[in-house]
C-alpha cells in the first residue's frame, strides 16, 4: 500500500461526483419540488445525499484496497453482471435530459426558442471536449472543479439577498420535514417524482460507481499501479491494467490504509456531503422564495424561467439572465461528466466480458465508441420530437432509482466477502449500507406499484 500524500493533493474525485448531481438533483428536481409543496421535504434531499455517502464510501473502500473498478469485482462473482451494468447504464442515462433542460435555459436566456437544435450542438460539443482532452480524468476534474468553486458562492449570495427570515425558518424545519400543513410528505405529490429527486440527491443510480474509476485514476491507493484513460487523438498511451494488486495483510501495511481511508473520508464528506447538501438547500430555498405560492407552471422546468423573472424583478434584469446562463452552463457540465461516467462503466464492462479477446489496451476505443453513440442516440431523440427536458429526467431518475437499489446490496456483499477482515465495513457502515438498499428498493416497489 503506497504511503498517503497530503490531504490537498486527493482533492478531486469528489468535486466530479458531485458535479454529476448539481445539474439534476440540486438544480431541477428538488427546486421543482419545493417551489411546488414548500420546503416541508427538503429532508428527502438531506437524507439522500447522506445516504449517498456511505454508499459511495463503499464503493471507494473497495477500488483503495484492489487498485481496480469494482466492476471488475462484480465479474469475478458473476460474469453475466456485466450485461447487466451495460443495459442499465445506457438506459437510464441515454436520455439526454439534463442537455435538453441546459438548451431551453441558455435559449430563454438568449432569447433563442427552438432549443432542440441548441441541444443538438451541445452534444456535438461535449463529445468534442471529451475527445480532445489528453487525460480524460483531468479534462473531467478541472471543469468540475472550476464551476463548482465558482457557481456555489454566487448561488450563496443571491440566496441571501432573495430569501426571507420567514423562508429560512421553513428551511430549517424542512430539515426535520416540519412543512406547512404536512409532516415529511405532503398531500398529493407523485411518488415517482420524489423518488427521482431523491435518487439524484447526490449523482444517482450506476453513477455512484463511476466513483471508482475517479479514485483509481486519480491514485488512490492500490489504484497508483493502474493506468488511465487517455484520448486517442491528443494523449499519450498509459498502460491500462484491468485486474488490479493486492497488498500483504501486516501493521505497516494497515496502518498506511488507515490513513488513506480517513483522508479520503474527510474529502468526501467536505466536498460531495457538505457543499452537495448546502447547495441543495440553497437551490431549494432560491425556489421557494421565489416562486412558491405564485402562479407557477404545474410540471416541466418552466418554474426555472419563472424563477430567473422573480430575481430579475427583485434585484436587475441583468440577474434574471445571468442566473439562467448560469444554470444552462452548469447542466452542460453535468451532462457531459454523466457522458464521461456512463461511457467509462459500459466500456469497461464490455471489455471484461471479452478480455480474452481485446486486451486492456483497447479500453480507450472502446470508450469513445460509446461516448459517441450516446451522441447519436441524444441527437436522434431530439430529432423524433421527444424533446420534453423534465419527462426525461423523471424517466431516468426512476430507472436509476432501481438501479441503486441493486448495486448497494452488491456493493455490500462484495465489501463483506472478497474484502480481508481488518479492512471490512464497520458495523455503522453496514447498517447505513442495509437501510439505504431498503429504502431504495421500498421507494422503488412502491412506484412501479403506482405506475
Amino acid at each position: 500500500m503506497p504511503e498517503a500524500p497530503k490531504f490537498r493533493k486527493l482533492l478531486g474525485p469528489s468535486f466530479i461526483l458531485l458535479g454529476l448531481g448539481l445539474g439534476s438533483g440540486e438544480l431541477i428536481l428538488w427546486p421543482y419540488l419545493t417551489a411546488n409543496y414548500g420546503m416541508g421535504i427538503i429532508w428527502g434531499a438531506v437524507l439522500g445525499i447522506t445516504l449517498q455517502f456511505f454508499i459511495n464510501m463503499e464503493i471507494e473502500r473497495y477500488s483503495l484496497v484492489k487498485g481496480e473498478s469494482i466492476f471488475v469485482g462484480f465479474a469475478r462473482w458473476f460474469r453475466g453482471l456485466t450485461v447487466w451494468f451495460i443495459f442499465s447504464t445506457f438506459l437510464g442515462f441515454a436520455w439526454p435530459g439534463i442537455a435538453a433542460a441546459s438548451a431551453k435555459l441558455i435559449g430563454a436566456a438568449v432569447g433563442f426558442e427552438k432549443s432542440h437544435y441548441l441541444a443538438i450542438g451541445f452534444l456535438l460539443l461535449m463529445g468534442i471536449i471529451l475527445t480532445l482532452g489528453p487525460v480524460l480524468y483531468r479534462t473531467v476534474e478541472k471543469i468540475a472543479m472550476t464551476l463548482i468553486v465558482l457557481g456555489v458562492p454566487g448561488i450563496f449570495i443571491l440566496t441571501l439577498v432573495l430569501a426571507s427570515k420567514t423562508d429560512w425558518q421553513a428551511l430549517f424545519a424542512g430539515i426535520v420535514g416540519v412543512g406547512e400543513g404536512y409532516r415529511f410528505l405532503p398531500k398529493g405529490i407523485s411518488i415517482a417524482s420524489f423518488l427521482a429527486a431523491f435518487a439524484f440527491a447526490g449523482a444517482g443510480g450506476n453513477l455512484n460507481l463511476a466513483q471508482s474509476f475517479y479514485i483509481k485514476e486519480k491514485g488512490y491507493g492500490m489504484g497508483k499501479f493502474a493506468g488511465r484513460i487517455t484520448s486517442i487523438l491528443t494523449g499519450k498511451v498509459e498502460d491500462i491494467k484491468l485486474e488490479g494488486a493486492k497488498f500483504e495483510m501486516n501493521s505497516q501495511n494497515l496502518i498506511r490504509f488507515k490513513k488513506w481511508w480517513k483522508l479520503i473520508n474527510l474529502e468526501h464528506l467536505l466536498v460531495f456531503w457538505f457543499i452537495g447538501a448546502v447547495t441543495i438547500c440553497l437551490l431549494g430555498l432560491l425556489a421557494f422564495s421565489t416562486a412558491f405560492g405564485k402562479t407557477t407552471p404545474a410540471a416541466g422546468i418552466d418554474f426555472v424561467l419563472y424563477e430567473a423573472s422573480a430575481i430579475a424583478q427583485k434585484t436587475f434584469p441583468f440577474f434574471g439572465t445571468l442566473f439562467l446562463f448560469v444554470a444552462g452552463i452548469l447542466l452542460f457540465s453535468t451532462q457531459m461528466t454523466v457522458y464521461d461516467a456512463t461511457s467509462r462503466i459500459m466500456s469497461e464492462n464490455l471489455l471484461i466480458l471479452n478480455k480474452e479477446k481485446w486486451g486492456s489496451q483497447t479500453l480507450p476505443k472502446i470508450y469513445y465508441s460509446f461516448l459517441w453513440a450516446q451522441i447519436v442516440f441524444g441527437v436522434v431523440i431530439f430529432l423524433t420530437g421527444l424533446r420534453e427536458p423534465f419527462f426525461l429526467l423523471i424517466l431516468s431518475a426512476l430507472i436509476n432509482a432501481g438501479a441503486m437499489f441493486v448495486h448497494i446490496g452488491l456493493t455490500l456483499v462484495l465489501n463483506l466477502t472478497k474484502l480481508e477482515k481488518p479492512i471490512r465495513p464497520s458495523f455503522a457502515r453496514i447498517t447505513a449500507m442495509v437501510f439505504s438498499f431498503a429504502f431504495f428498493g421500498y421507494l422503488t416497489i412502491r412506484t412501479i406499484l403506482k405506475i
